[in-house]
């Protein structure tokens, strides 16, 4: 596939979901002369102020996402919850719509993710699938996770069962339960395939997770692991986009064992919350590789030029309404802090408002500035707390 014809005119891309990962690839794609059309359900979406052009429509109605695709050139995702079936008819139509909506809607199924892995001999925790909660409950697993085949995001969708009592949280619908592995770290990894096949990996990341909402709170790079456990993340990815034939960014979210193993918990068709840091930290970004991967491009280089870190900018607890950055000028005073905001204007409590890069080349103070930044930099409602 040769794309720089586009580049002479406008190529009119178009992203399926409007929130805060668009705006960031809108960012990317304004040093390509790249044509960016926007759909999303928000009226307010943190794409709409930024893109040429904006459609306000359902991102699961066939009928809206067809329409909104059949004057694009080339077609991506923002966020996986999207109508494959619609994409899958702009593919046959001659429209190049990556990721494949084929492997979209194997990733929108967390059921037949796991069963892709088992079956294509990818190293993954142990699991058994479920219809209802009677299943969960009878198959007594414990300490085990409970987690929806479909709709889960951003800690959603997921229940941790500790003790007998928990069973009464599983949910009624298809699922799975997995085993609770006894893992070291969460790690991620983030990797770029083009239609020519050329891949990139960006160095592993280390996540800290919230630990009742399921969220990331941080994440260092480079993640401090055993030189060959990084390697064999590196080899799984690497596997894993190779056996998809996947065209696009791919973010993996694995457990290092403290046994040395590495395995796959999940993954992300798209920019990922786990690659915010590349922007400051990286040869290349996140957003602008998934450019240079789906319009057929070499790859960017993705050597971390410093070690990095980042802190998501989550809607404080007991906080709803019109969002106020607290401690903002305090933590614009540290050397090396980057914050991106995304122009949410109402926050709620976890609800995601932006992130925090920080660089440092000592690791050491490295953590200590993402201690101070999580300390100083609250997002909060003006109409005050328990409102």
């Amino acid at each position: 596939m040769k794309m720089a014809k586009y580049f002479y005119r406008g190529l009119k891309l178009g992203v399926v979901g409007g929130g805060q990962l668009g705006r960031m690839l809108i960012q990317a794609s304004i040093d390509f002369n790249v044509e960016i059309h926007v759909l999303d359900p928000d009226p307010e979406a943190p794409c709409k102020p930024y893109a040429h052009a904006f459609t306000q429509g359902s991102l699961d109605d066939y009928e809206t996402v067809y329409q909104f695709g059949k004057d694009l050139d080339v077609i991506t995702v923002e966020i996986e919850k999207v109508n494959a079936d619609a994409l899958a008819t702009l593919k046959a139509e001659g429209k190049t719509v990556y990721p494949d909506p084929d492997i979209l809607r194997m990733i929108q199924d967390k059921r037949a993710q796991k069963a892709y892995y088992q079956e294509h001999g990818l190293p993954t925790a142990d699991f058994v699938l479920v219809n209802n909660a009677s299943e969960v409950r009878e198959l007594g697993w414990m300490p085990a996770v409970n987690k929806l085949g479909k709709d889960g995001y951003d800690g959603r969708g997921v229940q941790i069962l500790r003790e007998p009592a928990d069973f009464d949280k599983a949910f009624d619908a298809p699922g799975l339960v997995e085993k609770m592995v006894e893992f070291e770290k969460e790690i991620a990894i983030i990797v770029a395939r083009n239609p020519q096949g050329d891949i990139k990996t960006y160095p592993l990341v280390e996540m800290v997770f919230h630990p009742e909402h399921n969220l990331v709170e941080y994440l260092y790079s480079p993640a401090d692991v055993p030189v060959v456990q990084a390697l064999r993340a590196r080899e799984i990815a690497v596997d894993l986009v190779k056996s998809l034939d996947y065209v696009g960014l791919l973010a993996i979210e694995m457990f290092a064992l403290k046994n040395g193993e590495v395995l796959i918990n999940e993954i992300a068709p798209r920019p990922h919350n786990s690659g915010h840091h590349t922007i400051r930290a990286c040869g290349t970004s996140q957003y602008e590789q998934h450019l240079r991967a789906i319009l057929g491009l070499p790859l960017g280089d993705t050597t971390l030029l410093t070690p990095a870190a980042m802190v998501n900018l989550l809607g404080a607890e007991g906080h709803t309404g019109p969002a106020v950055y607290v401690g903002m000028e305090d933590a614009l005073a540290i050397p090396g802090v980057f914050p991106h905001l995304y122009g949410k204007a109402e926050t709620r409590p976890f609800r995601k408002m932006g992130h925090v890069t920080i660089i440092d080349r000592d690791v050491d103070q490295l953590r200590d500035k993402v201690m101070r930044v999580k300390d100083i930099l609250k997002v909060e409602s003006d109409r005050g707390a328990g409102n």
